[in-house]
């Protein structure tokens, strides 16, 4: 039955937009919300439903985001609507220094590029887009008007995160033993595989709109990704605009230091390593 679904859904898609997505014109237009669900460990529990509410509405801002996805049949642009803080009205200046920038991807080149601001200094991130093995399966569900169909894949988290921050990464970069110094000798050698650490990413796509394109690091599925599903945040689209009547210019960004998303991470990292150790310095 699942087959006949799978088919019939198929010649739908290819009915409804080839002459569209023929056409040069072609443009889409997507927005999406995001939540994440705050996890506040043990930490939680010692704190009383009230000041749950209280702490949830003051990162409001940093749990529940909104975006627009402009795209045509090879490129889009993927960037996140400004709001202001719940509590003080104010845009989030920390938060902003580790959130995603306005995206461009080209999907028929394997290219992104994005602009990320970093404590007042403007990046370019020049990269490869994120090596995605989606196992696409039969599972079908309908959001909004559009039948979607469910894949999956395990992405490294590092082709997720790279413009965050968490200070854990310091930590644990203070842990990792010291190496060996010359007059050191082992009788043994052992060999360990490092665990790359990876998140498992649930997406959700329709063929009625055929095109590699998704929010934020996802894409290249057969058609547009309406849905995605990351450990604690879930990115779902609440509007879909084909042929909008007012065409937006979909443009790279071009302006900051141009830099790999390997170094990048390296560069914000490596500066925040630097502000623990000054911050330690003027305590003492």
């Amino acid at each position: 039955m699942k087959a006949i679904i799978f088919l019939v859904s198929v010649a739908a898609s290819l009915f409804i937009l080839p002459s569209q997505l023929e056409l040069q014109e072609f443009q889409g237009q997507a927005v999406y919300i995001s939540k994440t669900r705050m996890d506040l460990g043990t930490w939680g529990a010692r704190m009383s439903e009230e000041q749950k509410k209280q702490m949830q509405a003051r990162l409001k801002n940093r749990l529940e985001k909104t975006y627009v996805l402009n795209f045509n049949k090879e490129e889009s642009v993927f960037d996140e609507k400004e709001k202001l803080d719940a509590i003080s009205g104010a845009t989030d200046s920390w938060g902003n220094n580790f959130a995603a920038g306005e995206q461009y991807k080209n999907v028929k080149k394997n290219e992104l590029i994005q602009s990320q601001e970093f404590y007042g200094k403007q990046f370019l991130v020049k990269d490869k887009l994120a090596a995605i093995d989606w196992k696409m399966g039969s599972e079908t569900k309908q959001i909004g008007k559009y039948m979607c169909f469910k894949a999956t894949a395990t992405i490294p988290n590092s082709e997720l995160t790279w413009y965050s921050f968490s200070w854990s990464e310091i930590r644990n970069n203070d842990e990792e033993k010291p190496a060996a110094t010359e007059g050191d000798t082992a009788t043994t050698e052992t060999i360990e595989i490092e665990e790359v650490p990876s998140t498992q990413v649930e997406a959700w796509y329709t063929l009625q709109i055929p095109v590699g394109h998704g929010p934020a690091e996802y894409w290249g599925l057969p058609g547009l990704i309406l849905e995605v599903s990351a450990g604690d945040t879930t990115i779902l689209c609440t509007k879909i605009v084909i042929n909008p009547k007012e065409k937006v210019e979909i443009e790279a960004p071009d302006k900051g230091k141009e830099i790999t998303k390997a170094s990048y991470k390296e560069t914000i990292v490596g500066k925040m390593m630097e502000m623990r150790t000054n911050r330690g310095r003027r305590r003492g």
